[in-house]
């Protein structure tokens, strides 16, 4: 599997490419940060949204709770929360 930057460079044209690393150059820090937490907000609510189709019955806490232990691994998950007792 290739990894993102060989996506990238196979997807993108070249005067594209220039034109993102340079907007990216001139961007600070406190924005990249801001488009990192964006971008993993919206991940969560994807990933939020297919465990809501999966589970029409769910309540928004049971959804969350579902998300956090795919999210964190179920090890872990009920190290923190305990054993999940709806699935």
């Amino acid at each position: 599997m290739d990894s993102p930057s060989q996506r990238t460079k196979q997807d993108t044209t070249p005067q594209a490419r220039r034109i993102q690393c340079e907007i990216y150059r001139r961007m600070g820090p406190a924005r990249k940060l801001e488009l990192v937490f964006a971008t993993y907000h919206m991940g969560r609510q994807l990933a939020m949204v297919g465990i809501r189709l999966q589970n029409p019955h769910a309540s928004a806490e049971e959804v969350w709770h579902l998300w956090a232990r795919r999210h964190l691994g179920a090890d872990s998950y009920d190290r923190a929360y305990g054993v999940m007792s709806y699935e």
